[in-house]
């Protein structure tokens, strides 16, 4: 027992010391934890945690509710022709996400299930939008993606626009549901949802360009309209610039919010598994 004589002293119960002691040595050990694993993942800062702190995923693929959804397949973002290849190329390379992306479309086409593609389309009437954001900012001032017009395909083949030349076939075979473009980010600008829900799927394989941008942006509008969401996240990259790593903010949120975050091999292994 305390002995002091200020009366300022504030006497502790032997419970409180404890707690106190508890409180102290588990915020040791997870500074520890996030020491070693922050200097773990110095070498590669998109590994998986060694020790994760977030429940495992629990999703089962159900092809009979499922589909393919692909973002902005497109030559701007995933070809050195395109308009954004200086700040996005380095990923798009390092995650093989042009081959990865068409191991998807390989694969869905096989199990015969739903593929939906969401297209970033600029128009001219969309350059007259009164404030942007940065990103939107830049996009219209290189015309990235940009059409003449909704009704128009003149100039689109070979364009920034275009699909990337090896996807095509499985774009163009009639059976892909093309949605109308999304303006921003999201698809709750276009008819995604309505064209997966009429065909009873809620259940969705995310792969596609931008990982933080278009990607995420799907991701999260999906999640809100209730589908369960699979990210590949081998099959997404973004761009690298001074104000950041796109796809190492993109890999945060996947593992946060997504119902499951694979690869490439494991999604194609379970479609195949699934057929």
């Amino acid at each position: 027992m305390c002995k002091c004589n200020d009366p300022n002293h504030k006497h502790l119960s032997r419970r409180e010391a404890l707690r106190g002691g508890v409180a102290i040595t588990a915020t040791a050990a997870a500074t520890v934890l996030a020491t070693d694993q922050a200097s773990a993942q110095t070498a590669n800062p998109y590994a998986d945690p060694a020790e994760p702190a977030l429940p495992p995923s629990n999703m089962v693929l159900d092809l009979s509710r499922a589909a393919l959804v692909v973002t902005d397949p497109q030559v701007d973002f995933l070809s050195p022709d395109g308009v954004t290849w200086g700040v996005v190329g380095p990923s798009v390379t390092e995650h093989n996400t042009v081959e990865n992306i068409e191991a998807l479309f390989i694969a869905a086409k096989a199990a015969d299930i739903t593929v939906a593609v969401s297209p970033h389309y600029y128009y001219p009437t969309d350059h007259g939008w009164k404030f942007e954001g940065a990103l939107e900012k830049l996009m219209h001032k290189i015309g990235m993606f940009d059409r003449p017009g909704a009704l128009d395909l003149e100039g689109f083949e070979g364009s920034g626009a275009d699909w990337m030349p090896q996807y095509k076939k499985y774009i163009n075979d009639g059976k892909t549901i093309v949605t109308s473009p999304h303006k921003v980010y999201g698809n709750d600008t276009n008819d995604l949802s309505l064209q997966l829900r009429k065909r009873g799927v809620d259940q969705v394989i995310l792969s596609g360009m931008s990982a933080n941008l278009c990607t995420e942006s799907h991701m999260r509008e999906l999640l809100e309209q209730g589908f369960e969401v699979a990210v590949i996240k081998d099959a997404t990259a973004a761009a690298i610039v001074p104000e950041g790593d796109g796809y190492l903010a993109a890999l945060t949120n996947f593992r946060f919010m997504a119902n499951a975050v694979w690869t490439t091999e494991e999604v194609v292994e379970q479609i195949k598994a699934a057929s």
